[in-house]
C-alpha cells in the first residue's frame, strides 16, 4: 500500500513538473513573438519616417532651387541641388518623370531650347536638365545608386557643401541667420542634411 502512495506521489509530481515547464515555454513563446512584433512595428515606424523626411528634403531641395531663380540669388552652387533632387526623390515622382510623362516634358524642353530660344524662361533651365538626367540616366544610377548608402553619402556630402558654402558667403555663421535673405537659406540647407543623416544613421544600426 504505502509502495502504491509512493507511486502516485511521484507520478503526481512528474505531472506537475511538465505542466509547470509547458506553462513556462509557452510564456517564453509569448515574451519571444511579442518581442519580434514590438521589433517589426519599430522598424516599420522608423521606416515611415524615413519616407517622410525623403518627400520632405526634395521638397527643401525644390524651394531652395526656386528662391536662387527669383530675386533672392545667392553664390552658392545650386546647381548641385540637381543631383540631390535626382537622388532622393521619392520613387512614386521619379518613376512618373522616368516614364513617358517625364519623356514628353524633355522633348518638349529640348525643342523650345533648341528652335525657341527666346520663349524659353532662364528658371527653367534647372528643371528642364532635372527631368532630362533623370529621363536619361542609366540603370546603375536610377537603380542601384539611387535608394543605396552611396546615393545617400552623395546627399549629405551635397547638403554640407551647400551649407558651408552658404555661411562663407554670408560673412559667417551668424550672418547667414539674421539675414533676411539668410534665414531662409540656411534654413532650407538644413533640411537638406536631415533625411541623409537620417538614413545613414538607420543603416548603421
Amino acid at each position: 500500500m504505502m509502495g502504491k502512495k509512493s507511486y502516485l506521489a511521484m507520478k503526481t509530481d512528474s505531472s506537475s513538473a511538465a505542466a509547470s515547464e509547458l506553462i513556462t515555454s509557452d510564456f517564453k513563446e509569448i515574451g519571444h513573438a511579442a518581442k519580434k512584433l514590438a521589433t517589426h512595428a519599430m522598424l516599420g515606424g522608423l521606416g515611415f519616417g524615413t519616407t517622410f523626411l525623403q518627400w520632405f528634403a526634395s521638397f527643401a531641395a525644390i524651394y531652395l532651387l526656386v528662391l536662387d531663380r527669383t530675386n533672392w540669388r545667392t553664390k552658392i552652387l545650386t546647381a548641385l541641388l540637381i543631383p540631390y533632387i535626382f537622388l532622393s526623390l521619392p520613387s512614386l515622382l521619379f518613376h512618373l518623370f522616368r516614364g513617358d510623362f517625364g519623356k514628353w516634358v524633355a522633348f518638349i524642353a529640348v525643342v523650345l531650347r533648341l528652335f525657341f530660344p527666346k520663349r524659353f524662361p532662364d528658371w527653367l533651365e534647372m528643371p528642364g536638365a532635372l527631368v532630362l538626367l533623370i529621363v536619361v540616366s542609366p540603370s546603375l544610377l536610377a537603380d542601384t545608386v539611387r535608394g543605396s548608402v552611396i546615393g545617400v553619402g552623395i546627399c549629405l556630402v551635397i547638403g554640407c557643401y551647400l551649407l558651408q558654402e552658404h555661411i562663407r558667403a554670408s560673412g559667417g555663421f551668424r550672418n547667414s541667420f539674421t539675414k533676411t535673405h539668410g534665414i531662409s537659406n540656411s534654413v532650407g540647407i538644413i533640411l537638406l542634411l536631415v533625411y541623409p543623416v537620417w538614413a545613414l544613421v538607420l543603416w548603421v544600426l
